[in-house]
């Protein structure tokens, strides 16, 4: 894909808040959509992505605290793991939560569904201009008061 090229000075002139909310719009849309595929929301997706990346670690209400942070949505979080489980991909032993088999296996057709969102994305925009664009807009969000590190 082209698009029309402009000097710096005029993309130096550009309105941030613009192309901000025109990025995570598409964006965010982008990977709902992919996850709407599989009868995912982003909750979902975030809580089998915890899950499967500390095993034996998370229960609700921790997980709950950790995740309510990047909904914006006022998903109720016990409603998402109730269905991941009602599905038998959740499994809660003890409190704790674990993925079984088939919740690794949707969260793993999920990731590539994203994958794919990723790449469209990042198609003609090389590694360093990716990371100059996200150091930019960290250092955009401390300047104003939030937070510029790297989410965990």
């Amino acid at each position: 894909m082209t698009i029309k090229e402009y000097s710096r000075d005029q993309l130096a002139a550009q309105p941030i808040g613009y192309w901000a909310r025109e990025a995570g719009k598409l964006v965010i849309g982008g990977i709902r959509a992919a996850l709407a595929e599989e009868n995912l929301t982003q909750p979902h997706w975030w809580t089998l992505n915890h899950v499967a990346g500390s095993p034996a670690h998370w229960k609700r209400a921790a997980l709950t605290e950790k995740l309510t942070p990047y909904d914006d949505q006022d998903a109720d979080f016990d409603a998402v793991y109730d269905d991941l489980a009602a599905r038998g991909w959740l499994a809660q032993t003890d409190g704790v939560l674990t993925l079984t088999e088939a919740g690794e296996a949707g969260r793993v057709r999920a990731r590539d569904r994203n994958a794919e969102v990723h790449a469209r994305l990042r198609e003609g925009v090389d590694d360093a201009a990716y990371a100059a664009t996200i150091d930019g807009l960290r250092r955009m969000v401390a300047n104003l008061g939030g937070s510029g590190d790297l989410p965990g």
